[in-house]
């Protein structure tokens, strides 16, 4: 489909500079936008490419000020981002399939006569629904899907290829599940024995997603030993990410890829977690938390809405000032012992 300047410009409550009727066609990187893209700069390490770039339009922030001549249409909007958000949300809508008005089934799909689907749900190939399961309304069920004994599904939900819920695990409406995710496998509990080995201990819990959870691909939540491992509404989880049994994560939470949560650990709400961080089990972590990629929590974080680094992760800006004395050990360490031998000598 085409656009014109204008066209996006009143879909986002934006201000045009420059030529209104250019014809838009797709949304392109800065860096490899051609004519007929419209691209962005929010961030303005990028800036340099603003006065090379090929794309026709570009959305910029309402003070931003060419250092040079642009040759595209600039959008000015008040908050590049949230924009871009919804114009990706408009493309995507229309390269999408309308939502189907009958359930689908695929030939090959097993669906077991106790479970239930709802109205305009498609179930793709090979995929399982077990005894007793339910599936909402308008979801989307991909190819080798398997939705467990006495599983619940919402409405409006998609489920990626090779998605797997276990045996009585509770997905809410409108979350997406990235490929290979595992909800409900086991809890990684096990019982030492006085001859050295371990025996088995029984994970009876469940797991619990609720409304607008997006969970990225092969990312794995463990069931409860008892109750429930628990993922609250509005939660956003990057790939490769473990969640242990009885974690608990909280509303409107973002964690980042490669991050370890060990069990019965209670993660607050509008937390930004970065990437390959470590936490460990039976701690909780304060709303509004924000904790720094590769960084180990070891101990409770009780204050609410402060930054932390390192491993074991300390206050933010403790961290930084801690990290310049760190590169300057090896001098520090010189002058200790030259101080020293001064002072020895002085007393002699």
């Amino acid at each position: 489909m085409e656009f014109t300047a204008k066209m996006i410009s009143d879909l986002v409550g934006g201000k045009v500079e420059g030529n209104p009727d250019v014809i838009i066609r797709q949304p392109a990187k800065i860096e490899e936008a051609t004519a007929g893209s419209i691209t962005f700069l929010a961030n303005m390490q990028y800036e340099a490419y603003a006065y090379n770039t090929q794309a026709s339009a570009i959305l910029v922030s309402l003070d931003f000020e060419p250092k040079e001549p642009l040759t595209p249409t600039m959008i000015r909007v008040e908050n590049v981002y949230e924009t871009v958000r919804v114009l990706l949300e408009k493309f995507s809508e229309m390269q999408s399939p309308q939502p189907v008005e009958v359930t689908k089934v695929a030939a090959t799909a097993f669906i077991h006569d106790t479970a239930t689907v709802g109205e305009g749900t498609n179930i793709g190939t090979f995929a399982c629904v077990e005894k007793g399961a339910k599936v909402g309304k308008n979801t989307i069920v991909f190819p080798q899907v398997y939705i467990g004994e006495g599983a619940e599904i919402g409405d409006n939900v998609v489920l990626n290829p090779g998605v797997k819920v276990y045996k009585g695990c509770k997905i809410g409406n409108n979350c997406i599940i990235h490929a290979n995710v595992v909800v409900g496998a086991d809890g990684f509990g096990f019982v030492p024995q006085e001859d050295g080995t371990f025996k088995k201990m029984p994970q009876v819990g469940i797991v619990v997603i609720e409304d607008n959870v997006e969970i990225g691909a092969n990312t794995t939540i463990d069931r409860a030993t008892m109750g429930a491992t628990l993922i609250k509404k509005g939660t956003k989880l990057d790939n490769l990410i473990m969640v242990a049994h009885n974690v608990e994560i909280g509303e409107n939470t973002a964690i980042a890829a490669q991050t370890g949560i060990a069990g019965s650990t209670k993660i607050g709400n509008n937390c930004m977690i970065g990437g390959q961080i470590a936490i460990v089990g039976h701690i909780t972590i304060a709303d509004g938390s924000q904790i720094q990629s590769k960084s180990g929590v070891a101990q409770s974080i009780k204050e609410p809405n402060k930054a932390w680094s390192g491993s074991p992760a300390i206050e933010y800006r403790n961290y930084w000032k801690s990290s310049i004395l760190f590169k300057q050990f090896p001098e520090i360490e010189k002058r200790i012992r030259k101080l020293e031998r001064a002072l020895k000598e002085a007393e002699k």
